[in-house]
């Protein structure tokens, strides 16, 4: 069963024409907060794209869109609250699995998508890219697991099951 996407916005592919579509998305409260969830966010405050759709001469679809959003996550090191900005750029290529490349697309090249029926979610592609965008392990700035710890500690370590392995034999433990 699959879920519903927290920030979905279904756009027709009859709706492309010979001209390219542009639409702007927001975020609302709702979508913000259940895609902070599936994000593993503490908030995500905002966030919005501009969203173009242009048919190509193949009969592909290409997706482009700027997006931004301002997001909290938590240290990897204390567990605070860290805020984060994040802007960036995306390009999609839709069209049937047919017309997928058969080698690797090139740097400059997009990433080819393969059409599932007449839509094409322009959210759920920004949410997607906002996923690859975040930081993976955010800090609060000049933290790190040796500040945390002090210089000379060592991190403590929990026993393993071979710990009893580690120590040496005495007389008569045998």
């Amino acid at each position: 069963m699959n879920a519903a996407p927290e920030f979905s916005r279904p756009i027709r592919l009859v709706r492309i024409r010979k001209g390219p579509l542009r639409q702007e998305i927001v975020a609302d409260s709702g979508e913000r907060a259940t895609l902070a969830r599936r994000l593993d966010l503490v908030a995500l405050d905002r966030l919005s794209a501009v969203v173009e759709l242009a048919r190509q001469s193949d009969g592909t679809v290409l997706l482009t869109a700027a997006f931004s959003a301002d997001f909290v996550q938590s240290c990897v090191v204390t567990g605070d609250p860290v805020a984060g900005t994040v802007s960036d750029n995306l390009m999609l290529r839709y069209g049937s699995a047919e017309q997928e490349p058969e080698t690797s697309a090139e740097e400059n090249e997009p990433a080819f998508e393969p059409l599932s029926g007449d839509v094409i979610d322009i959210g759920e592609a920004v949410a997607q890219e906002l996923a690859l965008a975040l930081p993976p392990f955010p800090r609060i700035p000049g933290v790190s697991v040796e500040s945390e710890l002090g210089a000379d500690a060592e991190p403590a370590r929990e026993p393993g099951p071979f710990a009893d392995l580690a120590r040496p034999l005495g007389r008569g433990d045998g």
